[in-house]
Order: C-alpha cells, then structure tokens, then sequence
C-alpha cells in the first residue's frame, strides 16, 4: 500500500532562466547587394557574403533568444519563423542566394512583415534589425508609414546601412586607366535614421567588415528583457524502495513457507 501511493523526494525549488529577447532579423538579397566592394580574409567579395559570416556568427550568440529571418527584395519572405533553432536560422541565411526575392528594395513590406509576428510577444521584447545596401524602391507599404505601425506595436528597428564609399573601377571603355566610384550612392541613409528613431532603435553605418562586425557585436550587448521566473523542484520517485521490500518479504515467505511444507512431507513419510 505504500508503494501504490508513490511516494516522492522533492528538492529545493531551482529557478529556470527565462531572459531573452525575440530578434527578427530582415536582410536585404537584392541584386546590388551582389556588388563586390567587401574584403573577407583578404579577398574582395561581395555584401552578401561579409552579412552571411557577421550575422551568423552574430546568431550563435544568441543563445536563450528567439531569433527569426526575413528575406527581402521586390518581395519580402517569413523564411524563418521566432526560433530557438539558431542553427536552422544560420543555414538558411547561408544558403539565400543574391536576387532571389527580387531586384528591387521592399523596405517597408520586410519591416511589415517582421510587426505581423512580432506583435504577439511580450511588450518590450520585440526587435528588428534591418540591414539593407539601398532605397526602398517598390513595395506595399512605405517604410516610414511601416515605421509608424511598427512603433504603435512596440517593436524597436534598428537599421543597418551596408556598403562602401569608395570603389576603385575601369576608366571609360576600360583603356582610360581607372576611376573611383561611390557604390552607396542609392543608400537612403535619411529614411534609414528616421525609421530607427520612430521606434526607439538605432542607424548603424558599415562601410568595411570591420564596421559591420563591430555592428552587430554592439547589437548583442542588449540586455535581455526579464520575464517571470518559472521554477522547477526537482522529484524523485521512492516507491520502488517499499515495493522492493514488500517483494523481498513475499519471497522470504514463499521460500518459508515451501520449506515448512517439505518438512510435513517428510514427516508424514517417517510415519509410514
């Protein structure tokens, strides 16, 4: 009877971390961000490539957030939704190839999107970083009006504008020796600020890897948003112990009484 009523040890309550901070992250793969003014290792590469190896490194160290993706070019893309999986959110960012969604710069249909499945979290744990190279040139919803939709839902921006200042190119017909270019002459780096300071966020300029990596590094020093504390008290289930002493007994009886049953056997036959 004792083991059928299964009883347990229960330790000292244990609190469970539950900080942290839902992080949409909404980067742009339009055609320009194929432009190779970007040095990685050396080598000059394009935007996408130096975005993949920050963001990503970025992302492994958000352990104990929810970190989500938005893809975004002509069209912006849920491609992964507010996940602990970080890894399933690195691999996706990795494998986006340049022009997927489009040539063109949504801006403001990404920063939608990202309020849509933002808006159902905890007041004060919503972010989106949007990191772009450009204009916003097409899309649904202007960026600034997105802005204001985004600030009514308590979602802070903070917006990243990527790309060099200079750019060493061919001289005319490429016979005039080389001349140097702006490649971030299309960044609209004016909405970018005002989309960061309707929301609480902030405008990042990154014109090298360095820039970007810093970026991202100051980013991750945001202190994560405390939520109630769930507590756990570990159990430890005791019913075995008198469940083996009952069986330890019932065996000793059984082994008793087979015994005391041999002896009258052999008793009787002594009389015969």
């Amino acid at each position: 009877m004792v083991a059928a009523a299964r009883p347990q040890w229960t330790g000292d309550p244990v609190s469970l971390p539950t900080s942290g901070r839902d992080l949409m992250l909404a980067i742009d793969i339009s055609g320009s961000m194929s432009v190779e003014d970007m040095q990685l290792g050396n080598q000059n590469v394009d935007r996408l490539t130096v975005v993949k190896a920050v963001i990503g490194d970025f992302v492994d160290r958000r352990q104990g957030d929810r970190v989500g993706l938005i893809l975004f070019g002509s069209n912006a893309y849920l491609q992964a939704p507010l996940t602990f999986d970080l890894a399933s959110v690195e691999t996706l960012l990795t494998e986006a190839p340049v022009g997927i969604a489009g040539g063109k710069t949504a801006i403001g249909d990404a920063i939608g999107l990202a309020v849509k499945r933002l808006r159902a979290r905890p007041e004060g744990d919503r972010v989106l970083i949007l990191l772009t190279d450009g204009a916003s040139n097409v899309g649904e919803v202007a960026p600034l009006k997105a802005a204001e939709l985004a600030n009514a839902a308590g979602v802070k921006i903070h917006t990243v504008g990527v790309g060099a200042d200079e750019l060493t190119v061919p001289g005319l017909l490429g016979i005039f020796g080389q001349r140097k270019v702006n490649p971030s002459a299309d960044l609209d780096e004016e909405t970018l600020q005002q989309i960061a300071d309707q929301t609480g966020g902030r405008y990042f300029r990154a014109r090298n890897t360095q820039e970007l990596a810093g970026i991202y590094a100051l980013i991750d020093e945001l202190e994560p948003v405390e939520q109630d504390a769930e507590v756990f008290r570990p159990r430890k289930a005791l019913f075995f112990y008198p469940l083996a002493l009952a069986l330890a007994i019932m065996l000793l009886l059984l082994t008793l009484s087979s015994k005391s049953t041999a002896t009258a056997k052999e008793r009787g036959q002594s009389h015969v």
